[in-house]
């Protein structure tokens, strides 16, 4: 099994920002910032804690700790993650690369036209997968390689990886993770007790991000939480009393429920500061939810930058999808999928997919414009967004799942090909190992994992 090292797993690439193309900047943010923020001996996030009155700041210049990259050799750098999905899978044969072009010295897929000229950023898996059949099932096993059915057989159930981050980084940030769809819903963050996280669109998440609550609605907030803190120390204390008195199996279903009531009670206490604490403003207008896919999804991917400037969160995934009129076709994702290589469904396939690319590259070009005040470098270079779809294709196939990596600290630039044949094949959920170890997760086994993804470098200071 290839596990790295803490130190390999801290390793990060640190790279000079590059510009924007002309249109493509994020309008600057509005913060309103104390006085005293201008201290030069403030740490940020010991100042946030203490003052009990600020907000998810950007990175700030005035605060040391953000402007610029620790210089201890041992310090972990803070990671971010981004999953940008849909629901159908691809058109293979637009998506992968030939599988004879391995390494640096293939030809960018028409699918993957929009982000060749990030091509030494990014890496193109084939046949990586979570080995099991059942078309749409598949969908919300992406981010896991476990099947919810089957998430009792593991430790840690279906956890996702964006939910494994959330419980990583704790109350780091006003959200511990974001779930968001357009024009689709979001079938992929669950949480280790199995629930699905559910998405939210748009508009919602602009306001969520920006809205600030009404001192009734903060105080109602509170309240709930001390009712819920209330109801789970009863529940609690009513469980352990029966503990003695069941059985065995009985035990082992109260210990699973212990698990929930210490999540909750997690959840509270990492969520309760922040309501104090105000948000940060931003000259970007909201969104119009009436406005065609292509328009919301280009929104959203804004959002998604701003969300990552802004430090309110950094464990983000989101499902995208298609409505008839949008880019011009007539008729249903679904019904593309099923493709049956007729031309006019594949056209409206490689038009649909090839645009949620675009984002990609558009996501890319916004982090690699903003510097990293934390950790030196850019947004970009400590982000990894990973493209990829738990169903293969709409042929109901979860074999040789599409899989684009970029950014995150990785050394890019290649196709990498593994085997296909079916005793050898590598788990896709390899791939999420290392993401998790490379974001400063110390496990060595994440969901059907059997060890980190060989071949996939950690980049060298």
């Amino acid at each position: 099994l290839h596990v790295r090292s803490r130190r390999q797993r801290q390793m990060c690439i640190r790279d000079s920002a590059n510009t924007l193309p002309q249109g493509l900047a994020i309008r600057s943010l509005r913060i309103s910032q104390r006085t005293s923020l201008m201290k030069p001996s403030l740490e940020r996030r010991k100042f946030l804690r203490s003052s009990g009155v600020v907000m998810a700041l950007p990175m700030l210049e005035a605060v040391p700790d953000t402007a610029k990259a620790s210089t201890a050799v041992d310090s972990a750098p803070v990671k971010r993650f981004v999953c940008l999905s849909n629901n159908y899978g691809v058109y293979q044969k637009a998506f992968f690369p030939d599988p004879s072009q391995r390494g640096a010295d293939y030809q960018v897929p028409e699918t993957l036209t929009a982000l060749a000229k990030h091509r030494k950023d990014f890496t193109v898996f084939s046949n990586l997968d979570h080995g099991f059949t059942g078309g749409h099932q598949g969908v919300p096993v992406l981010l896991s390689g476990v099947r919810p059915v089957l998430a009792h057989n593991y430790a840690e159930g279906n956890i996702s990886l964006d939910q494994k981050l959330a419980e990583h980084h704790g109350a780091a940030t006003r959200f511990p993770s974001l779930t968001l769809g357009c024009r689709e819903r979001n079938l992929l963050s669950f949480t280790r007790t199995g629930v699905q996280v559910p998405s939210i669109d748009l508009r919602a998440a602009y306001r969520k991000m920006f809205y600030e609550d009404s001192a009734e609605a903060k105080t109602a907030q509170k309240k709930q939480f001390e009712r819920h803190s209330s109801i789970l120390d009863v529940v609690r204390e009513q469980a352990k009393a029966m503990d003695n008195k069941v059985s065995q199996n009985d035990r082992r279903k109260l210990s699973e429920y212990f698990d929930s009531v210490r999540t909750l009670e997690q959840k509270i206490t990492q969520q309760e500061p922040w309501i104090q604490r105000p948000k940060p403003k931003t000259d970007t207008d909201e969104p119009n939810p009436g406005n065609g896919t292509e328009e919301q999804l280009k929104a959203l991917i804004e959002i998604i930058a701003l969300a990552l400037q802004t430090d309110s969160t950094r464990a983000i995934t989101m499902t995208s999808g298609f409505v008839n009129g949008d880019f011009g076709l007539s008729g249903g994702y679904h019904g593309f999928s099923h493709h049956g290589e007729r031309e006019e469904p594949v056209a409206a396939l490689k038009k649909i997919e090839g645009f949620q690319i675009a984002m990609m590259s558009y996501l890319i070009d916004l982090l690699k414009a903003q510097e990293d005040l934390i950790n030196g470098g850019t947004l970009f270079d400590h982000t990894a967004i990973l493209y990829g779809c738990g169903m293969a294709s709409g042929t109901h196939s979860t074999t040789n799942l599409p899989l684009v990596l970029a950014g995150g600290g990785f050394k890019h630039g290649e196709h990498r090909v593994y085997p296909d044949e079916s005793q050898q094949r590598i788990p896709a959920a390899n791939l999420l190992l290392s993401i998790l170890q490379n974001s400063g997760v110390e496990i060595d086994q994440f969901g059907s994992s059997n060890g980190s993804l060989r071949g996939l470098e950690f980049a060298s200071n």
